[in-house]
């Protein structure tokens, strides 16, 4: 199983970038005109024009926390980054699932307004789906180093 980890972990390295920029909903103004797909790159590139210090938050939720805990588990898995690390990994885990939430708001405040037409797209549940198989890893990480701990010093 942690040979499994491993690599399902390394596969995330490539599954994130896809997520950052696949359509996570389509959005529009009336139900009469097109709907304009929305990712998590467009939508960074949006708050840079109008809210830099939102855009800088949402940088770091989105992209910059799961890619490095990411890294980091691989190399903790590897052998190359020193066990101490695994709580500031999984803060880092838990920071990135708060956009998850921003995003599930979002779309909720914007369904309830009633004005526009909002539609999740495939990418939500792709950058959801990385997000969750990483707090996984994460804890069977722990799990794993943990048991590897308690068994007996010959």
């Amino acid at each position: 199983m942690n040979t499994l980890a491993k690599y399902v972990n390394l596969a995330l390295l490539i599954a994130f970038p896809i997520a950052w920029f696949a359509p996570l909903m389509r959005a529009g103004l009336l139900p009469l005109f097109g709907l304009s797909e929305i990712s998590v790159i467009s939508g960074l590139q949006s708050l840079w024009d109008s809210d830099v210090a939102l855009a800088l938050l949402v940088t770091f939720f989105a992209l910059f926390a799961p890619y490095v805990k990411t890294l980091g588990l691989a190399l903790m898995h590897f052998g190359l980054l020193s066990a101490r690390v695994k709580p500031a990994l999984s803060l880092l885990g838990k920071l990135a699932m708060a956009d998850i939430f921003l995003i599930a708001v979002y779309i909720t405040i914007a369904k309830g307004i009633g004005v526009g037409r909002i539609e999740t797209a495939w990418g939500l549940y792709l950058f959801t789906g990385c997000i969750l198989i990483q707090l996984l890893l994460g804890l069977l990480s722990l799990k794993l180093q943990k048991s590897a701990t308690d068994l007996p010093q010959d």
